[in-house]
C-alpha cells in the first residue's frame, strides 16, 4: 500500500499542503496525464495508477477514461506493459460482479460499460488482435477483458466475433497455448461463446476444436485430471447438444473412439477411490455420450453413434463399470441412464445387454439385478428412477425383449427356481411401498406397447393371492387391487397399465369387466364432484378406462355392452361431466410434464404420476373415445322450418332475426377490435422504441453524473482558491460563480427527465388502449352468452309446445335438432 502511496505521488506530484485529493480527483488527474503527456514512461506510470483504481473508482474511470485507455492501445501497442494496464483497468470496468465497497445501486455499471464499450465494433475487434501477441501481459489480459465483456453481454460479443475476420480463430488458437492459465480462461471464454449459438459452435467444431480439447484431456489424465478435465468436457457439450452438424462432425472424425480411454477403470478401483473432481469428470463425459444419442436427436443420427459407441466397445465398457463394485451410486445412476440410450431402439444393442451377466455367485443376468434394486425400497430415489428408465429403452421397439420378459410370468415346466424379472415385478406391482407399485405397474406396461399378441399372452398369467384359493388373473388382481389400495400413485401406476393392456385389446377388456365392482368404482370416480391434491388425474383415468371399455367392447359381457356403458355414462355420470374429467388430464401439469421427454425426471417421488408412453396413448384414444360416446353428434338429420308450425316457424325466424343482428353487432365489434388491435401494436412498437433510446439515456446520464461530479469538484476547488485571498462574503454582495459546463450538464438532465416523462404518456396511453380492448372483449363474451341463453329457451319453448299437442310427438326430429346443436356448442369446449 506505501509503495501505491509513493508511486501516486511521484506521479502526481505532492498535493497542496493541507489539502488532500479525493479518488475523484486522482483519477482525473490521472487520465489527463496519460492524455497529455508526451513521455511513454508517463503514461505508463499513470496506466498503472489507473489500474489499481479502477476497482474501487470504476464509475468515474469508465465514464471518464474509456476513450482514453482505448487510444492508449491503439497508439502504444508497441509497449507490452502500458497495453497490459490498459487491458486489466477494462477488465475491471466491465466486470458484471459487484466489486468490492460497491453499493447495489451501480450494480448494473459493468454491464453499461460493457455495452457502451461494444457500441463500437472496432473496439472488439482491436482486443481481438491482441490475442496475437505472445507477450504474457498483452495475450492474458486480452484473454481476461473478452471473457468479461462476454459474461455482461453474451449476445452482443457473440455477434461481434462472428463478423470479425478470423476472430474465431484467434480463440482457437489459444488451446494452444503451453501457458496453462491462459489455455484454461480461454477455455472458459469458449464455454461462454458457444452457449445457444449454432453458428459459433460449427466454426469452432470445425477449427479442430475436437482434437484440441481431447489433446488437452489426454495430457491432464482424462478423468483422473484436474478442473480443466471439466471443462473441456462442458465446451464439447456445448458443441454437441442439440446440434446435429456437429455429432456427425465428431462420428466421423472417429472421436467417439477417441473417448475409450477415459472409461478405463484400475483393477484396484476400491483402493484408488474416487475424488470428488473424478466423478465430476466422469458426470461430463457421459453427459457427452448421452448427448450423441439422445431421443431428442434424428433417428439416423440415433441409430449410426449407437453402432459405433458398439464397434467402440464402449458399450461393454458401461456395462463393466455398470456391474463394479464401489462405484459411487450417482456415477452408477448416470451409467444406467447412459446404458438406457446407448441401446434404445437398437436391436443389436439390446441383444447384447440381455446377455450380460452380473458377477455373482450364481450368475445373474443385468437386467434382473437392476430390476432387483428399482423393487428396493432402500435403494436411492435417482437410482431407481435410472433402473426404470434403463428397462424402458431395453424394451423400445423391442418385441423380442418383450416377449422375453412376459415369458417369465407364464407357468413353466423347466422347474427353474431362480428369480426372474417377471416374478420380481410382480412382487413389486403389489407391494406396500407405492412407489414400487407404479416403477413395475409401469415397466410391465411398456412390455405391451405396440404388441398385441403379448397382451393376449399377459391374459394367461395367474397369481395364486391365499392358500387353497383358486388362482385369477393378473388382470382380475389388478383390478381388485385399484379398489383397495388408497395410495394414488399406486392407483396412477395400476390405471395406466390396465390402460395399455385394453386398448385395442378385447379380451382385456372382457376380463377386465368381469372383475366385481370395477365398474362400479370407475363410475363413482368420475362421478365424484370434489377432488383436491391430484385427485382430478385420478378421476380423469377412470372416465379413460371406462372410454376404453366403450371403444374396444366386443359385446361378449351381456351387463356391459358398448351400448349399455354408453348409457352408463350418459345417465350416471353425464356426457358433459364425463368430457369435463377426461379433459383435466390433458390439461394438468403432471401430463405436461411427463409428455415431454421418455426419460423420467422428478426431484421427489411424490411427482411420480403420469409417464411418457401414457401421455402418448391417451392423446390418441381421448379423441375416439369421445366419438365413440357420440358426443359430437352429425347434424345432417337436422330439422327444417318446413316440419315447423306456424307459430313455431314464426318464433324461429323471429330468433334468426335476433341472430343477424347479433351476429352484425359481433363483426361490428370484430373490426373496432382489430383497429384497437392495430393501435396497440403501434403503440407497443413506439414504447420500445422509447425504452431502448431511455436505456442510451440512461448510459448517457451515467456519464453526464460522473462528469457533473467531476465539474462540481472543479468549482469548488476554484471557491477555495478566490476565497483564500479574498475577505469573507458580505450580505449585500455575495461572490456567484457560474461554471459553463456544469449548466450545459444540468440542461441535458433536464431534457433526460423530460425524455422519461413523454415516455410515462405512452405508457399510459398504451394501458387506456389495453382495457378498451378488454372491455370489447366482454362485450364479445357477454353476447356469446346471450345467444346460448336464447338457444335454450327457444328449445323450451318447442318442448312446451310438444307437450301442449301443438307439436306432433312422432316428430323427433326437432327434438334431435335441439340435442345436436347443444352438443355442437358444448363440443369444443369439453375437447
Amino acid at each position: 500500500m506505501e509503495y501505491f502511496k509513493n508511486s501516486l505521488k511521484s506521479v502526481l506530484g505532492a498535493p497542496p499542503p493541507g489539502t488532500q485529493m479525493t479518488g475523484a480527483e486522482t483519477v482525473e488527474t490521472l487520465l489527463a496525464r496519460v492524455s497529455t503527456s508526451t513521455l511513454l514512461e508517463d503514461r505508463r506510470d499513470a496506466c498503472r495508477a489507473i489500474k489499481a483504481l479502477s476497482k474501487q473508482y470504476r464509475l468515474e474511470v469508465g465514464a471518464q477514461g474509456m476513450d482514453i485507455l482505448r487510444q492508449v492501445l491503439e497508439l502504444d501497442r508497441n509497449d507490452p506493459e502500458i497495453i497490459g494496464y490498459c487491458l486489466d483497468a477494462l477488465c475491471n470496468v466491465t466486470s458484471k460482479n459487484i466489486l468490492k465497497d460497491e453499493c447495489e445501486n451501480n450494480a448494473n455499471v459493468g454491464e453499461q460499460f460493457s455495452e457502451m464499450f461494444l457500441k463500437n465494433p472496432e473496439n472488439v475487434s482491436l482486443v481481438l488482435s491482441f490475442l496475437e501477441e505472445y507477450d504474457f501481459r498483452v495475450r492474458w489480459p486480452a484473454v481476461k477483458l473478452l471473457t468479461s465483456l462476454t459474461n455482461s453481454r453474451p449476445k452482443d460479443i457473440q455477434d461481434l466475433i462472428l463478423v470479425s475476420p478470423m476472430g474465431v480463430s484467434k480463440l482457437m488458437d489459444l488451446l494452444s497455448e503451453n501457458r496453462e492459465v491462459i489455455r484454461n480462461d480461454a477455455v472458459l471464454l469458449l464455454i461462454s461463446l458457444t452457449k445457444s449459438n449454432a453458428n459459433i459452435q460449427k466454426i469452432v467444431a470445425f477449427e479442430n476444436a475436437f482434437d484440441k480439447l481431447l489433446n488437452i484431456i489426454s495430457e491432464e489424465e482424462y478423468t483422473n485430471g484436474d478442473i480443466v478435465v471439466e471443462d473441456c468436457l462442458l465446451l464439447m457439450l456445448n458443441l454437441l447438444k442439440n446440434n446435429t452438424s456437429n455429432i456427425n462432425f465428431f462420428k466421423e472424425g472417429s472421436y467417439i473412439q477417441k473417448l475409450a480411454p477415459m472409461f478405463i477403470l484400475p483393477d484396484n478401483l476400491e483402493e484408488v477411490g474416487w475424488s470428488p473432481q473424478k466423478i465430476s469428470n466422469f458426470h461430463c463425459v457421459l453427459q457427452v455420450v448421452r448427448t450423441l444419442v439422445s431421443p431428442n436427436n434424428p433417428a439416423q443420427i440415433v441409430t449410426s453413434c449407437q453402432k459405433t459407441l458398439r464397434n467402440a466397445n464402449l458399450l461393454e465398457s458401461f456395462c463393466n463399470i455398470l456391474m463394479a463394485s464401489g462405484v459411487p451410486a450417482d456415477i452408477l445412476t448416470e451409467i444406467i441412464n447412459t446404458v438406457g440410450e446407448v441401446i434404445r431402439g437398437n436391436l443389436t444393442n439390446q441383444e447384447y445387454f440381455a446377455n450380460v451377466l452380473a458377477p455373482s455367485n450364481p450368475p445373474r443376468p443385468a437386467l434382473v439385478v437392476l430390476i432387483m434394486s428399482m423393487v428396493n425400497e432402500k435403494q436411492p430415489f435417482t437410482l431407481r428412477c435410472a433402473v426404470l428408465y434403463c428397462f424402458e429403452c431395453f424394451l423400445y421397439k423391442n418385441e423380442i425383449g418383450q416377449e422375453l420378459v412376459v415369458q417369465t410370468l407364464l407357468p413353466s415346466s423347466t422347474g427353474n427356481t431362480t428369480v426372474t424379472t417377471g416374478q420380481l415385478l410382480c412382487s413389486g406391482l403389489f407391494s406396500n411401498d407405492s412407489l414400487s407399485n407404479w416403477f413395475c405397474a409401469v415397466a410391465l406396461s411398456h412390455c405391451l406397447i405396440e404388441n398385441p399378441s403379448q397382451k393376449e399372452q399377459l391374459l394367461r398369467v395367474l397369481l395364486a393371492t391365499n392358500l387353497g384359493a383358486q388362482p385369477v388373473t393378473l388382470l382380475n388382481q389388478c383390478g381388485v387391487f385399484l379398489q383397495h389400495t388408497s395410495k394414488l400413485q399406486a392407483k396412477l401406476g395400476i390405471l395406466m397399465l390396465i390402460s395399455m393392456w385394453m386398448a385395442h385389446c378385447p379380451a382385456a377388456v372382457k376380463i377386465f369387466l368381469n372383475v366385481p365392482g370395477a365398474m362400479a368404482f370407475l363410475t363413482a370416480q368420475t362421478s365424484a364432484s370434489e377432488f383436491d391434491n391430484n385427485e382430478e388425474l385420478l378421476q380423469g383415468l377412470c372416465a379413460f378406462i371406462m372410454g376404453l371399455c366403450v371403444l374396444f367392447n366386443d359385446n361378449s359381457v351381456q351387463n356391459y355392452s358398448k351400448e349399455n356403458l354408453a348409457q352408463l355414462i350418459e345417465k350416471r355420470v353425464g356426457l358433459e361431466t364425463y368430457c369435463k374429467k377426461l379433459s383435466e388430464v390433458s390439461r394438468h401439469e403432471v401430463y405436461a410434464r411427463a409428455a415431454k421427454q421418455p426419460q423420467i425426471k422428478a426431484k421427489h417421488s411424490n411427482e411420480l404420476l403420469l409417464e411418457f408412453e401414457f401421455c402418448k396413448l391417451f392423446k390418441v384414444m381421448e379423441c375416439l373415445i369421445i366419438q365413440a360416446l357420440g358426443v359430437q353428434r352429425d347434424l345432417s338429420n337436422g330439422i327444417s322450418e318446413l316440419s315447423l308450425s306456424e307459430h313455431e316457424n314464426a318464433l324461429l325466424l323471429q330468433y334468426k332475426d335476433l341472430i343477424r343482428d347479433q351476429d352484425k353487432k359481433l363483426q361490428d365489434l370484430q373490426k373496432k377490435y382489430n383497429h384497437l388491435q392495430k393501435e396497440f401494436n403501434e403503440l407497443k412498437a413506439q414504447m420500445e422504441e422509447l425504452q431502448q433510446t431511455n436505456t442510451q439515456l440512461v448510459d448517457q446520464n451515467t456519464l453526464l453524473k460522473a462528469q457533473l461530479s467531476a465539474g462540481t469538484t472543479q468549482v469548488t476547488n476554484i471557491i477555495h482558491e478566490i476565497q483564500a485571498p479574498a475577505p469573507p462574503p458580505t450580505v449585500d454582495s455575495q461572490p456567484v460563480f457560474i461554471h459553463g459546463n456544469n449548466d450545459a450538464l444540468l440542461e441535458r438532465i433536464k431534457k433526460l427527465e423530460a425524455d422519461n416523462e413523454r415516455l410515462e404518456k405512452v405508457e399510459e396511453e398504451l394501458a387506456e388502449k389495453t382495457s378498451e380492448i378488454e372491455s370489447y372483449q366482454r362485450d364479445q363474451d357477454d353476447l356469446l352468452q346471450l345467444l346460448t341463453f336464447q338457444d335454450t329457451k327457444l328449445n323450451k319453448f318447442k318442448e312446451r309446445l310438444r307437450q301442449l299437442g301443438a307439436l306432433p310427438h312422432s316428430d323427433e326430429s326437432s327434438s334431435d335438432v335441439s340435442d345436436n346443436e347443444k352438443d355442437k356448442e358444448s363440443g369444443p369446449s369439453l375437447l
